[in-house]
């Protein structure tokens, strides 16, 4: 009887009505809140359309767009508080698990590295060569490589080796940008304390591209006194420095604090962003008026050119993943 009663007691659920942002606003609308126009946002949702419409006994399920939708929200402003404020419906809650999910199936090696690629074979090179020759005169460069920070709220574990030189709780992110602004490779998965020079050295980009000799002959980056042995243009590096910019202009969830856990979950959001840059770039969206972000250029985040010593345990467990031409080293 108490069961029954229980049960009569029960309130129905019930549901908010969900915006159709993809009908009721148009392509300028939508860039300015999602960064992307509708062609876009259905383009990026056939990328994973599969993954996010697995069957569930949800009643009222999310549609696959709705959920990049919402994804694409919270990476434009960095705040899961504005993806349901906007109508959209959802629960935090369920906010919070939809764009772990859809973060998770962006973030997956074979959809990147159609994405994020490094030039290997001698057509490409060239290609990337003339670009930069156009710039200010620079032979032989390929791509100009930079670090950044992104903040995040302190770790449960290893908190310390989070803190970098500024003293707050980061990624150091290894980044490379060719002449168009495009991002040809990314290393997101390191402790802030870690040195730039360090994730060079250990990264899939030095060990197996450029270690190997898979590039052809004078190919180079262009980086600067934070990276040894590495010839430096003020003209020609200042693309990764503004490419940076434009990065965190666009996505404004990596110019604040990520207020998410573990790390491993910022390292999806900061690469999907960069996937998502690079989507942007190949349909000639640009970023919405009045996205301002340090005019469009980097801080200075370069550390000394002698690392720290490191301890132990800022080192993460180390596999090496051969993306296709996207090369990373990943924590496993």
């Amino acid at each position: 009887m108490a069961a029954q009663e229980q049960l009569r007691l029960r309130r129905p659920r019930t549901f908010c009505d969900r915006k159709e942002v993809l009908n009721e606003l148009n392509d300028a609308e939508l860039i300015k809140r999602y960064r992307l126009d509708r062609e876009g946002i259905l383009f990026v949702t056939n990328l994973v359309r599969e993954t996010l419409a697995r069957p569930t006994a949800r009643n009222k399920a999310l549609s696959p767009e709705m959920k990049v939708i919402i994804t694409l929200r919270f990476l434009a402003t960095g705040k899961m508080q504005l993806c349901n404020s906007d109508d959209l419906g959802p629960s935090q809650q369920t906010v919070s698990r939809v764009i772990t999910e859809t973060l998770d199936a962006l973030s997956s090696c074979p959809i990147l590295a159609q994405f994020i690629k490094f030039p290997i074979t001698p057509q490409e090179t060239q290609r990337k060569k003339m670009e930069f020759v156009q710039i200010a005169g620079f032979p032989g460069v390929i791509g100009v490589i930079n670090g950044t920070h992104i903040r995040i709220t302190a770790p449960k574990e290893f908190e310390a080796e989070y803190v970098n030189r500024k003293r707050y709780h980061s990624i150091n992110t290894q980044i490379v940008f060719d002449a168009k602004y495009k991002i040809i490779d990314i290393v997101a998965n390191w402790p802030g304390s870690v040195h730039d020079a360090r994730i060079l050295n250990e990264s899939g980009l030095n060990r197996f591209v450029f270690g190997r000799g898979m590039l052809p002959d004078g190919c180079h980056l262009l980086g600067d006194g934070g990276y040894p042995s590495k010839k430096c243009h003020k003209k020609t590096r200042s693309v990764v420095e503004r490419g940076i910019g434009q990065l965190k202009r666009r996505f404004h969830v990596l110019h604040g604090e990520i207020r998410v856990s573990p790390p491993a979950k910022v390292c999806m959001v900061i690469e999907v962003c960069a996937m998502l840059h690079n989507i942007c770039m190949d349909r000639n969206i640009g970023i919405p008026a009045g996205e301002d972000y340090n005019n469009g250029e980097e801080d200075d985040d370069q550390q000394p050119l002698e690392p720290p010593p490191q301890p132990a345990a800022a080192r993460p467990r180390e596999g090496l993943l051969y993306r296709d031409q996207f090369v990373n080293v990943h924590f496993k």
